[in-house]
């Protein structure tokens, strides 16, 4: 039943009362407003990476930011067009951890742990998913498969371009290859029956035995040198684990209880590899370790806890108490637990449960970046870096404030002002655009 229900989520109306013609934006007669430099004036911009700026100016030119800061000091280029942006505000482009928009799918029954299994083959870039986080603010993207396995397969890092092909949206490392990480679990949820383990001590000796494996085949392959005959069978997984080895790839890793996560971080450690901590529901109980450690984690704040017995502790105060205990923390969707359109409101009930205001805004924009490996690239406002911003209609942690505009480098991907993307913003009939599940959604269906 839940599989059926869950389409139909993303057509119910969320704010129907929302008056059309709220806030409508440029619209340049010569069409597009990506074309040459767009200067936005006047707007009180939140740069995360240093204070809020009242009334300040944001420039972006060929897909990158070109000036940012007071509006008394930072110039503004004479071929700029000019963007009133008196009453918004400019955020960057939020980032989502850990989400699973574009019907991803990994691993399959057939084993706990199929580390070659790639997202990137499974998601459909076309989906209404994608349309739902642009809406949301959200412009990079770390989508994942499920977490049923001990190791079901490799994310995708996203850039939430308006394209129409994975390779048009995947996120591409200096060596041009496509970005991701390595999703992994632990907890209930990999419980089952053999193949799959019944117990978590035999949960963990099943990840240290492909390890060790792991470390095996490296040795065999390193050994080979330069002489082809004597290499290894090539071993899909065995070589994603190896550049997991290597810390070339990280690990985002679901866990929950106190207990799961502590055998997190000792895998961890015995085998020297990078991870991010994923939900970590009783992650306020083990702060201390999780600092000392120098482990990230992505959090998820729910407004309604419940869905399983592990997560029962779930805490508004978790990100207060990671983020007093020293440790970088974001938040994630998981969408569709929460609606990748409600994204902000992730910030607001940390801020509520003791987080610090920028701790907070930082929880979703440059501190997922940085556990992403593209910190240097988005996550803050400066100069050089991708043009990915959000602008709103007022303050991001107010529970009525609304994301008018989403762009990615540069480019307009969401416009509030534009009947489709309102649309898809509020919900309604027609808001999955014509999608595989429609005609379960919001079209009439013949008798």
């Amino acid at each position: 039943m839940l599989l059926i229900l869950l389409p139909l989520l993303a057509c119910l109306p969320f704010a129907p009362s929302d008056p059309e013609g709220a806030f409508v934006s440029a619209q340049e007669a010569d069409g597009d407003v990506a074309r040459g430099p767009v200067a936005f004036v006047g707007v009180h911009l939140i740069p995360i990476s240093g204070p809020e700026i009242e009334h300040g100016v944001l420039v972006v030119r060929d897909g990158l930011i070109e000036h940012v800061g007071a509006l008394d000091v930072t110039p503004i280029p004479a071929d700029a067009r000019i963007r009133d942006g008196e009453g918004l505000v400019v955020l960057p482009g939020l980032v989502d951890t850990h989400s699973h928009i574009g019907g991803p799918e990994g691993a399959d029954a057939s084993g706990p742990i199929q580390p070659e299994c790639r997202v990137l083959d499974s998601i459909d870039v076309r989906s209404s998913d994608l349309d739902r986080a642009r809406a949301g603010g959200v412009t990079t993207v770390n989508v994942m498969p499920g977490s049923g396995h001990l190791c079901s397969g490799q994310t995708a890092y996203l850039k939430l371009r308006d394209g129409a092909t994975i390779e048009q949206l995947a996120l591409r490392d200096a060596e041009g290859r496509a970005m991701g990480g390595l999703k992994m679990a632990n907890g209930t949820n990999s419980r089952r029956e053999p193949p799959f383990p019944g117990t978590r001590a035999k949960s963990a000796a099943l990840v240290r035995e492909r390890f060790v494996a792991a470390q095996d085949y490296r040795a065999k392959v390193e050994r080979a040198g330069d002489d082809a005959t004597k290499l290894p069978p090539r071993d899909l997984a065995a070589e994603v684990l190896v550049e997991v080895l290597e810390r070339k790839r990280v690990v985002h890793h679901h866990t929950h209880r106190h207990d799961d996560i502590l055998t997190v971080l000792r895998l961890a450690d015995e085998f020297g590899f990078r991870v991010v901590l994923h939900h970590v529901s009783e992650g306020w109980k083990v702060a201390d370790e999780i600092a000392a450690a120098g482990v990230p984690v992505s959090a998820i704040v729910i407004d309604s806890p419940g869905g399983k017995l592990e997560a029962r502790d779930l805490a508004f105060e978790t990100g207060a108490v990671l983020e007093r205990a020293g440790v970088n923390v974001a938040f994630h969707t998981d969408d569709l637990i929460t609606d990748s359109r409600l994204f902000l409101r992730s910030a607001a009930l940390a801020v509520r449960g003791g987080m610090s205001r920028a701790g907070a805004l930082r929880s979703l924009t440059l501190a997922g970046a940085e556990m992403l490996d593209v910190g240097d690239r988005v996550g803050s406002l400066e100069v050089g870096k991708d043009a990915d911003f959000v602008l709103l209609d007022g303050d991001p942690l107010s529970v009525y404030t609304k994301v008018l505009e989403t762009w990615v480098e540069g480019e307009r991907v969401f416009d509030r002002s534009d009947p489709d993307d309102r649309l898809i913003a509020v919900g309604g009939v027609g808001a999955t655009r014509g999608g595989a599940n429609a005609a379960l959604c919001c079209e009439e269906v013949a008798p």
